[in-house]
């Protein structure tokens, strides 16, 4: 395993946007930046060893600041949303901002992901580190946060978040990686199928906040139990998937246990034989395929623009809007506890 770093660029104030490059013996390569902690390359082979880049991204540092598809990002304070960006804790009523129709989304428009974070390399994995104050984005309490990158000689890429609060406050971090296993570049991903291990899914209303229900998967489009292609139901009417125009809903991983590594599920792709299988401790994962990309993307690091569908986001993550939801698991961090959560993205072929 090896580890190099160049300066990507720098910001208008002379920052230094770095980016790392890691690399195994069997041909795998993933490139990381300290602009929103971001994984913004993943390159491994085929079943007939032919190596593609599996993740999208965008041809220059820049094009990521702001990027409203969050592209390969580490996103917080609090993931997913949060109803009109209203939000109680220890008893004080918080309003922040609205960034997504009526909600708060992914720590809005000030969140981890649109932050240059501090990073330092070491032995075998990459580390970013971030300070965000008390009253950052609206939030109470400081909180330190770190994002870990690991790869191994398994084509392991393992990401753990750990954080922590001189306050109670909620922390809910995710990584916002897009995957399209036939490349980042060939198209949509409605031919690839998708398992996971989640026999619910959270209903969600028509502005994409959880209802408190939970629905059966079962006989629904919503089911990946087994695997399922996306573009079988991506325009169904069930729970608003055709509304949403595609999914974009919350699925809750079976039999979780808090600070347990489990199997979320697995995305492949029949054509290449590429798969990516991926593991997690936190509670569930938000599905989201893409459905607004096209016009708003910056230009890729392909020379072209994303379409609708270029890639499905596979976001481990606790229940969104959970601060508004008692009956949730909770996103509230004491000062006295250390917030830890991993995620693993296994790759392979077949």
């Amino acid at each position: 395993m090896e580890i190099e770093q160049q300066v990507w660029g720098l910001t208008p104030e002379g920052e230094a946007v770095i980016l790392y490059t890691l690399r195994n013996d069997n041909g795998c390569e993933v490139q990381v930046c300290n602009l929103g902690a971001a994984m913004v390359s993943v390159k491994c082979p085929d079943r007939n060893g032919v190596v593609a880049d599996v993740i999208l991204g965008y041809k220059d540092f820049a094009s990521y600041w702001n990027d409203p598809a969050c592209s390969g990002k580490s996103v917080g304070r609090v993931a997913n949303r949060i109803a009109d960006g209203r939000m109680t804790v220890d008893g004080v009523d918080y309003k922040l901002e609205t960034n997504n129709g009526p909600n708060h989304l992914h720590g809005g428009s000030r969140g981890f992901g649109n932050r240059l974070w501090d990073a330092r390399v070491e032995t075998n994995r990459v580390v970013f580190s971030l300070q965000s104050e008390d009253g950052d984005a609206g939030y109470p309490g400081e909180v330190q946060i770190e994002a870990a990158y690991d790869l191994d000689e398994e084509n392991n890429i393992c990401l753990t978040y750990v954080a922590r609060t001189d306050r109670l406050t909620p922390v809910n971090i995710t990584n916002h990686t897009y995957w399209n296993l036939a490349g980042e570049d060939s198209g949509d991903i409605l031919s690839h199928e998708l398992r996971l291990n989640c026999s619910h899914v959270l209903e969600m209303n028509p502005v994409q906040i959880p209802t408190g229900k939970l629905l059966e998967v079962a006989g629904t489009p919503m089911d990946f139990t087994s695997f399922r292609r996306f573009g079988d139901g991506i325009a169904s009417e069930f729970n608003h998937i055709k509304d949403f125009r595609g999914y974009d809903h919350f699925f809750v991983l079976d039999n979780w246990k808090p600070n347990i590594l489990s199997e979320i599920g697995e995305l492949r792709d029949p054509k290449s034989g590429r798969k990516v299988t991926v593991l997690s401790s936190q509670a569930g994962a938000m599905v989201y395929t893409g459905n607004w990309l096209a016009g708003g993307c910056p230009e890729t690091k392909s020379g072209k623009r994303y379409e609708d569908y270029a890639g499905v986001a596979i976001e481990c993550q606790n229940y969104p809007d959970a601060i508004n939801h008692p009956e949730f698991p909770s996103v509230l961090l004491k000062p006295e506890d250390t917030y830890c959560q991993k995620i693993v993205f296994r790759l392979g072929a077949e």
